[in-house]
């Protein structure tokens, strides 16, 4: 079982930045994926990153704005936003699965986290 706990989220203004964490406890491994969902109100979650075999993968959304990266030895990954907008707002989640390949779908991964909000104003 593993247990994915992240931290991280708050209110900025548009065009700001905000650093999401998320660590894993439990029964993990360097080689598993970890990627970060979010969902904003009225809507399905969606894909926003994903981190495999240490490379780097991205909704196209967020890319240029959004860096993932990951702490193996602390079996922990960030999302580093930049250049938020106000479409950004929503809650975003952590997960995690042991998978090979590039999951980029919510039943692809098994495990996660709580969510923590991110609010963008305009």
């Amino acid at each position: 079982q593993v247990h994915l706990v992240e931290s991280g989220g708050g209110l900025v203004q548009a065009g700001g930045s905000l650093r999401l964490s998320c660590a894993a406890f439990g029964r993990t491994a360097s080689s598993d994926v970890m990627g970060w969902f979010r969902q904003a109100p009225g809507k399905e979650r969606e894909f926003v990153a994903t981190t495999s075999g240490d490379r780097p993968y991205y909704a196209e959304c967020v890319k240029g704005r959004f860096t993932i990266s990951r702490e193996n030895a602390k079996n922990t990954v960030h999302l580093e936003m930049d250049g938020l907008k106000p479409e950004d707002t929503a809650v975003y989640y952590c997960a995690a699965t042991a998978r090979v390949g590039v999951p980029y779908k919510e039943w692809e991964y098994d495990y996660w986290g709580q969510g923590t909000q991110v609010t963008v104003s305009s």
